[in-house]
C-alpha cells in the first residue's frame, strides 16, 4: 500500500468520472470534493429542468381533465406524457418525474380545500403526489420490458388501489375514471367498475406514448418496422378508446317510483355555512311544506317519497324537541315518507355523533336509519386528536368525532328499496358495491357541499355519481343542502338538476332495477388482478435488469 504522502496527493488532486477535482487550498477545512459536487448538482439541475418543466405542465393538464373543467381527452395526453418522460429512466429519476407531475395535478384538483386553508391543499397534495412518485418509479423500470404500455396501465390501477386505502382509509379523489364519466371509456364501468375505466384510459395513453416514441425514432433514418410499430400502437390506442362504445348499458326498469328531492339551501358558503341553529332545518321543512301546498292546489304531483340531504337537520332531533317537531310537521304536511339527514349524538360515547339518514314516516315518525361508514379523517374525525390539536389549533373546529356505522345503507323508503350513501362515500368502490349487493334498486347520495360551494368540488362529486350509475345500472339521486342536487339515469345522463345555492325541489320518476351488472358480480377482482400484475411487472423488470448487469460484468472480465 502506498505511503501516506502519496495517498494524500492523490486525494487532493485526483480525478473523477466527471473530470478533475480541484485541489484544496492550503489550510482550507472544506472537503476537497465539494466544488465538484456543486458543479455536478448544477449540471444535473440544468439537464433535468426541461423534463421537470414538462412534467409540471402535463400534471396541470391532468387536473384540467377533471370537473369543473371536464376536458377528459387531456387525461390521455397526460398519461402519454408521463409515460414518455419516465421511459428509459432509472427508478429514482422516474420517482422525481412522478412527484413533479403529481403535485401540480393535485393542487389543481384539490384547490377547493382552500376553504379550510391553503396549507391543507398543499399538505394533502404532497401526500397524494407521493403515490404518483412511486408510479413514476414503476413506469421507469418497466419501460424496458416488452409490452410496456400494458404494464403501465396496470401500474396506474395499482397506484389508485393504494391511494384508495392508505392512510386512514385512503382518499380516492383523482382517479382517472372520475375524469371519464362522459367519455367513450365510461361504459366499461359496467364491466369492471372504476378500476377497469382507469386501466383502459391509462393503457390507451401509454399506447399513444409508444406511438410517439416510434415516430420519434423515424426521424433521420427511419425504417418500415418503426412505422408499422407506430401504426400498430395508434390503432390499439384507438381500439381501446372506442371499445367502451360496444358495451351495452342496461337501463330497462323493473318498476318506477315518483320522488321529490328537496334542496333547502344554506345562509352562506364556507366553513360557517350553518348560520343560526334550526336555519337549515327550517329551510328544508319550508320547501317541503311549499311542495305540499302546490300538491294540494293541483300545481304539482304528489311523490311516493321525499329525499332531504345530509345534515338537513342541523340539530339532533332526538335531543332537541323543536327539531323533532319541525321535521314531523313537514313530513305530515307532505304525507309521504321522507329520508332525513341528521347528526345524532352517540347514545353511550360522549363526544361522538352519528351521521345518519333517517326514514321519517308521516304516521310512525322516525324509523330505520343508515349511519355513514367512512367518516372523513381530519374533517369528520381527528386521528390522534389529543396530540395533534395541541399543534394544529384548527382541529378544534371539529369538536366531535363521527362514529362509523357498521352496515350498508339499504332502506325501505315508502314503496322503494333504496341504497343510501352519504357524501364522500360515493368515491369508495366497496361501499357502493356492497349497498347494491344488499338489494338496493336505486341509489341516493345524501351530501352537504355547502363548505365547498362554488369551488368545483360539487361538480367533481356529481361526476362520481354519474360513474356509479353506469357501474351498477342504477338511477342515482344526489340530494345536497346547497347543490348540486340532481337525478342521474342508469346510463349516466343527468336528467334533472338544481343549481348551487338555490332553494328548490326536483320532482322525477326514476327507474327501479333488480338486474345487476357484470361489475356488480365480479366486485373488486379486476382491481386486485390488475394491481398485482402491475407490481409483478416491477419485480420482473428488476430481475431482468440485474441479469443484464451480470452479463455485462462477465463480458468485461
Amino acid at each position: 500500500m502506498p505511503s501516506g504522502s502519496d495517498t494524500t496527493e492523490e486525494a487532493v488532486s485526483g480525478t473523477t468520472p466527471d473530470g478533475p477535482v480541484p485541489s484544496a487550498r492550503p489550510g482550507s477545512t472544506a472537503p476537497a470534493g465539494r466544488p465538484g459536487r456543486a458543479r455536478r448538482l448544477l449540471a444535473l439541475v440544468r439537464r433535468e429542468a426541461p423534463r421537470t418543466g414538462l412534467a409540471v405542465v402535463f400534471g396541470v393538464a391532468l387536473g384540467l381533465a377533471f370537473p369543473p373543467y371536464d376536458l377528459w381527452p387531456l387525461s390521455l395526453v397526460a398519461v402519454a406524457a408521463l409515460s414518455l418522460l419516465t421511459r428509459g429512466r432509472t427508478a429514482r429519476q422516474g420517482a422525481w418525474t412522478g412527484l413533479v407531475f403529481g403535485l401540480p395535478f393535485f393542487l389543481i384538483l384539490l384547490k377547493w380545500l382552500h376553504v379550510v386553508g391553503w396549507d391543507a391543499v398543499v399538505g394533502l397534495s404532497i401526500a397524494e403526489a407521493l403515490f404518483v412518485a412511486l408510479l413514476g418509479a414503476g413506469l421507469a423500470v418497466t419501460s424496458r420490458l416488452p409490452a410496456w404500455p400494458l404494464w403501465a396501465g396496470c401500474l396506474w390501477v395499482a397506484q389508485e388501489w393504494a391511494r384508495d386505502r392508505l392512510p386512514f382509509g385512503g382518499f380516492p379523489w383523482g382517479r382517472l375514471a372520475f375524469a371519464n364519466t362522459g367519455s367513450p371509456f365510461t361504459p366499461l364501468a359496467a364491466l369492471g367498475g372504476a378500476p377497469l375505466v382507469t386501466f383502459a384510459v391509462a393503457l390507451a395513453g401509454a399506447l399513444l406514448a409508444a406511438c410517439a416514441a416510434a415516430l420519434w425514432g423515424l426521424r433521420g433514418n427511419g425504417t418500415v418496422r418503426r412505422a408499422v410499430t407506430a401504426l400498430e400502437a395508434f390503432g390499439l390506442a384507438a381500439a381501446v378508446t372506442l371499445a367502451g362504445l360496444l358495451v351495452p348499458v342496461p337501463t330497462k326498469a323493473d318498476d318506477t317510483v315518483d320522488i321529490a328531492v328537496v334542496q333547502g339551501n344554506v345562509q352562506q358558503a364556507g366553513m360557517d355555512f350553518l348560520g343560526r341553529p334550526m336555519k337549515i332545518l327550517d329551510n328544508h321543512a319550508t320547501a317541503t311544506e311549499k311542495l305540499a301546498a302546490d300538491i294540494k292546489a293541483g300545481r304539482a304531483k304528489k311523490p311516493d317519497l321525499v329525499i332531504w340531504p345530509e345534515n338537513s337537520s342541523d340539530l339532533d332531533p332526538f335531543q332537541y324537541p323543536q327539531a323533532y317537531d319541525r321535521i314531523d310537521e313537514a313530513v305530515k304536511a307532505i304525507g309521504v315518507p321522507v329520508l332525513v339527514g341528521a347528526l345524532v349524538d352517540h347514545p353511550s360515547k360522549k363526544g361522538y355523533v352519528f351521521n345518519e339518514g333517517i326514514v321519517w314516516d308521516p304516521k310512525k315518525g322516525p324509523g330505520a336509519s343508515y349511519t355513514k361508514q367512512h367518516p372523513v379523517p381530519f374533517g369528520e374525525y381527528v386521528p390522534f386528536r389529543e396530540q395533534l390539536s395541541k399543534i394544529i389549533t384548527r382541529f378544534q373546529r371539529v369538536p366531535r368525532d363521527f362514529y362509523p356505522g357498521d352496515h350498508t345503507g339499504l332502506l325501505n323508503v315508502g314503496p322503494a328499496r333504496l341504497g343510501d350513501v352519504i357524501c364522500f362515500e360515493v368515491a369508495y368502490d366497496e361501499i357502493v358495491h356492497d349497498t347494491v349487493g344488499a338489494g338496493a334498486r336505486a341509489l341516493v347520495i345524501q351530501t352537504n357541499n355547502a363548505t365547498y360551494g362554488r369551488t368545483g368540488q360539487p361538480e367533481q362529486q356529481l361526476a362520481m355519481s354519474k360513474l356509479r350509475a353506469v357501474e351498477h345500472g342504477r338511477a342515482v339521486v344526489t340530494a345536497a343542502t346547497s347543490g348540486i342536487s340532481a337525478v342521474v339515469a342508469p346510463d349516466g345522463r343527468i336528467t334533472h338538476r338544481i343549481p348551487e345555492f338555490t332553494q328548490g325541489v326536483v320532482s322525477a320518476r326514476i327507474p327501479l332495477r333488480d338486474e345487476t351488472t357484470l361489475a356488480d358480480r365480479v366486485g373488486a377482482a379486476p382491481e386486485w388482478a390488475l394491481a398485482i400484475v402491475g407490481l409483478l411487472s416491477c419485480a420482473a423488470a428488476v430481475i431482468v435488469g440485474r441479469r443484464g448487469r451480470t452479463k455485462d460484468e462477465k463480458g468485461q472480465q
